[in-house]
């Protein structure tokens, strides 16, 4: 074996060859990819855990903007699964030939069975049919499926059977019995639980479920050292804005980049630490504001229904607003614990586990949206991590440092998106708006 040593050809020795033989095979980080990959939650998570994730693959633009911004270094993919095939993934990604550890996403299901009939092939749960089909045609050595608790439930448990033996006939042993994982067990500040099923191609061994963490992270501990956004004019027009700030709670030290984490081997983004983002302001009334006042912690306002949150406790589970299609609306959102206002973007990412640098789109809208249908980061961490521990892998961190450039992609409305992914403008359905008749003045 030969190689180039400043300009000049060298015959390497045995113990060199071997030595780069050895960081070939045990310094490459394994191969992740992730199905309905949203803003990123699950991505981030299995980055961290050691995994570099090749490839992403979601319906809609505005997300799939968000995911390439977060994440320059995997192929972002915006299509349905149900046009894709395994090897459409492979080459757009660049993964011909190459083994694929795991592969992961949470399908969303909404029809289940009558009767007699399979719940899988009712039409609206055909992206699970379609998620079981591309691990198959990927055949990575794990897939871990997640969704939402009541899957587990009544009728709901039918339609989980139904995916395990899918799953099964696909040449994977699903780990049973299946758990429901609470965020909040596993350093999230926000109490949040989740179905997975976590799968082992035949030969490979299964993992258990991850342990959980002994010290629950508190909501004051997560969000109390970020600046008011109310104190920021910008901040009505923009969601951003740079400013200095004191971080004392090491889990916020760690988000904000200000301390290392020993558990994260994800790679580090080049990240202006005292740039505080996604934090367009909300304003309310006054009257609204003397109601979230009154309102003790850990209670919901009466009108609003909004829960304020406890800096002692957890945060109740950030959920999503509907999607265009249906109607546009947006979540509840927790009222602040010490402030008369609703929780910025920012704050909910604190709540959720995700890092400062991680930016969503900068509407609150999307990026209420993109958080509430994402799984934190540090839960599908805790669930990656003992997928790599059976892959016989020590993670190691990357030396590289990504750059997060193209602030632009966190602007882009929905027709700017399609037309930078190439999909039609109407990938996802625009709510159809009612006309208004006309009033006539007798």
């Amino acid at each position: 074996m030969y190689m180039y040593v400043y300009g000049t050809v060298v015959k390497l020795s045995n113990f060199f060859i071997n030595f780069i033989e050895f960081i070939e095979v045990y310094m490459v980080r394994p191969i992740g990819i992730d199905l309905f990959s949203g803003a990123g939650g699950m991505s981030l998570g299995f980055e961290k855990a050691g995994f570099d994730i090749a490839a992403s693959v979601e319906i809609d633009p505005i997300h799939c903007a968000t995911h390439r911004y977060n994440f320059p270094l995997c192929t972002t993919i915006c299509s349905s699964v149900e046009n894709l095939s395994g090897n459409d993934i492979r080459k757009l990604a660049s993964l011909e030939g190459k083994e694929i550890d795991v592969v992961f996403g949470g399908a969303p299901c909404q029809g289940f069975s009558l009767i007699g009939k399979r719940a899988l092939d009712d039409p609206r749960n055909q992206l699970v049919s379609h998620f079981v089909r591309l691990v198959n045609e990927l055949s990575p050595k794990y897939c871990v499926f997640e969704n939402v608790k009541g899957l587990t439930i009544g009728k709901h448990a039918k339609f989980l059977s139904e995916i395990i033996e899918s799953l099964n006939e696909a040449g994977y042993k699903v780990l049973t019995p299946y758990k429901v994982l609470n965020a909040s067990k596993f350093g999230v500040p926000q109490s949040r639980e989740r179905l997975f099923l976590i799968a082992a191609k035949r030969g490979q061994e299964l993992p258990s479920y991850p342990q959980s963490v002994e010290h629950s992270v508190t909501v004051g501990e997560a969000i109390s050292d970020l600046p008011d956004a109310d104190t920021f004019p910008e901040l009505k027009k923009q969601d951003f804005v740079q400013t200095n700030w004191t971080t004392k709670s090491k889990y916020a030290r760690i988000l904000r980049g200000l301390e290392k984490d020993k558990n994260d081997y994800g790679y580090e983004r080049d990240f202006n630490k005292s740039l505080l983002s996604s934090s367009l302001r909300t304003e309310h009334t006054q009257l609204s504001q003397d109601r979230f006042i009154a309102t003790p912690n850990g209670e919901t306002e009466p009108v609003s229904r909004f829960r304020k949150l406890d800096l002692n406790g957890l945060c109740n589970t950030l959920r999503a607003g509907t999607d265009s299609a249906r109607g546009a609306f947006t979540s509840p959102r927790p009222i602040h614990p010490t402030l008369p206002r609703v929780i910025t973007v920012r704050e909910a990412a604190r709540l959720h586990s995700y890092p400062d640098w991680f930016r969503f789109h900068s509407t609150k809208w999307h990026g209420f949206r993109q958080l509430g249908n994402s799984v934190p980061p540090y839960l599908a961490r805790a669930v990656a991590s003992v997928i790599i521990d059976k892959l016989n892998i020590t993670p190691t961190k990357p030396e590289n440092v990504v750059k997060l450039v193209d602030d632009w992609l966190l602007t882009v409305d929905m027709k700017t998106a399609a037309k930078l992914f190439e999909v039609p403008a109407d990938t996802i359905a625009q709510r159809t708006r009612k006309e208004k008749k006309e009033t006539i003045n007798e």
